[in-house]
């Protein structure tokens, strides 16, 4: 529409919404989930199924994602997921069983697993590479915030009104910002994009949603379970083919020829790490938390939340910091304190002020905030605009391995050592030292990272470094220039 906002302001403005609105969802369900089974009448265990339906269901439609904006349009298949998203949350708030519940889940997990990779390559595009370190602080904001939010709306809605209401509070931003998409979108579509590549599809969707599944159930039914060993040999059997199938292809679904530049491959695998350490450690340290240190549901997330200021702090630094230090130094750096942190933390007693606790993630936030947000601006330095929908979808199925596999490791850890010990009277009691295990754990995929992280070259990142009309960064010997997208 003529005389309307800035295309770049609309892509913003519609990405972050839809991506507070998915991130949030993911976190909202697990404080529910007590309240939920017992009003449905259904076995605690059981409750389980509404996360798995959701996960596998997201895991399905991920890869396919950045074909589907190419092929049919960025701006219908984002709107697209997203009326499908705000449908199956109103949807899922007037269930009335569990086999409803989770089947509007699944209709949920197809919405979000469409939104992410669609929406951050129409972010890329509107941006050029020397542009996208400001537009960072629009990226952290829903990775930042929204989760640390779930736990605690969750809470006060079931408290207060009901447990549907963690889904109805999805309506008033997912109606509008559907309405603000649709006036004021533009489309793109890839010219070039072909005819889907089945062969790749139906390898890659059984795939990933065997192997999601079996590390998201593994902690919970055992790592010995006939399903889990089952599911999970074979969903990487068929990704083990999706590889040998997608090099061949002439047009794949998922483009592995792009790991083929070096900054992409290393940055994503640094994202990959990332996301295990830091989705690992708020899934163990409010435990140890609430079992080991007698805290509440919501003295707990409000403890936690700080590490969302930090992220939100980090993204505004991040255009100034990107430029000063260049990708290599701010991510190691980034990664470097946080490992550090996450170690303080495996200390925390029952006497430990909370105060430091809430500094302590605070500084988690800062720190790996950085990391983040020069991981996703360094990582697509060098692909070009009609790569970007592919390129957008390898990165999102990455960060999603990244934190089922930190996940499942930590679950493990936990189960391994044991969450309670016996006293000198034979009473249970919460094991402190399985917790701070796991946080070791999470510091481990953070040094991960930082290995992977020396790999990095600033020269490669060149056309995110310098200034919008400057003159491409003079290659160093032995490093290859990096041409500019914009």
């Amino acid at each position: 529409m003529k005389g309307g906002p800035s295309p770049k302001v609309v892509v913003c403005i519609v990405y972050v919404a839809a991506m507070f609105m998915a991130a949030m969802d993911a976190t909202v369900l697990n404080v529910a989930l007590g309240t939920i089974s017992r009003e449905l009448n259904i076995p605690p265990a059981a409750s389980g199924a509404l996360n798995v339906g959701y996960l596998a269901s997201l895991a399905l439609v991920l890869p396919v994602a950045g074909w589907l904006g190419d092929r049919w349009g960025s701006k219908r298949i984002l709107l697209l997921a997203l009326g499908l998203f705000t449908g199956a949350s109103a949807l899922c708030g007037l269930a009335d069983s569990l086999a409803e519940l989770t089947a509007y889940r699944v209709l949920q997990g197809i919405g979000g697993g469409l939104l992410t990779p669609v929406g951050m390559a129409m972010l890329f595009r509107a941006f050029p590479p020397q542009e996208r370190a400001k537009v960072s602080r629009a990226l952290v904001l829903p990775i930042a915030a929204a989760p640390a939010l779930g736990p605690i709306v969750s809470g006060l809605l079931t408290d207060q009104f009901s447990w549907r209401w963690i889904f109805y509070i999805n309506l008033p931003v997912g109606i509008p910002i559907l309405l603000f998409g649709l006036l004021y979108l533009r489309e793109h579509k890839e010219p070039e994009a072909g005819l889907l590549d089945l062969p790749g599809f139906l390898l890659s969707a059984p795939g990933m949603a065997l192997t999601m599944y079996a590390l998201s159930q593994g902690p919970v039914l055992g790592w010995h379970s006939p399903w889990i060993v089952g599911s999970g040999l074979l969903g990487l059997l068929l990704l083990a083919a999706l590889v040998v199938v997608e090099l061949r292809a002439p047009r794949p679904m998922l483009d592995l020829r792009l790991l083929r530049d070096g900054l992409f491959r290393t940055a994503g695998l640094v994202g990959m790490c990332s996301a295990a350490g830091l989705l690992g450690m708020l899934y163990v340290f409010p435990l140890m938390y609430q079992n080991v240190l007698g805290a509440s549901a919501l003295e707990t997330g409000l403890t936690t939340f700080p590490e969302a200021l930090g992220l939100m702090v980090s993204s505004q630094l991040v255009p100034w910091s990107y430029p000063k230090l260049g990708p290599k130094r701010l991510i190691m750096t980034g990664l470097l304190c946080t490992t550090a942190i996450f170690v303080l933390l495996s200390f925390v007693h029952e006497g430990t002020d909370p105060w430091l606790i809430r500094s302590l993630l605070f500084g988690v936030g800062v720190c790996l905030g950085h990391t983040v947000g020069a991981v996703q601006i360094a990582s697509f330095a060098n692909i070009p605009p009609s790569s970007m929908g592919r390129a957008s979808t390898w990165f999102q199925v990455q960060n999603r391995l990244g934190s089922a596999i930190g996940l499942a490791a930590l679950s493990g850890i936990l189960a391994a050592v044991g969450t309670g010990a016996a006293n000198a009277a034979g009473v249970m009691e919460p094991n402190l030292t399985a917790y701070r295990s796991a946080l070791l754990g999470a510091a481990g995929f953070l040094l991960l990272g930082l290995w992977f992280a020396f790999g990095i070259r600033d020269s490669d990142a060149a056309a995110t470094l310098r200034k919008r009309g400057a003159p491409t960064l003079v290659k160093t010997a032995g490093e290859r220039s990096s041409p500019a997208e914009g």
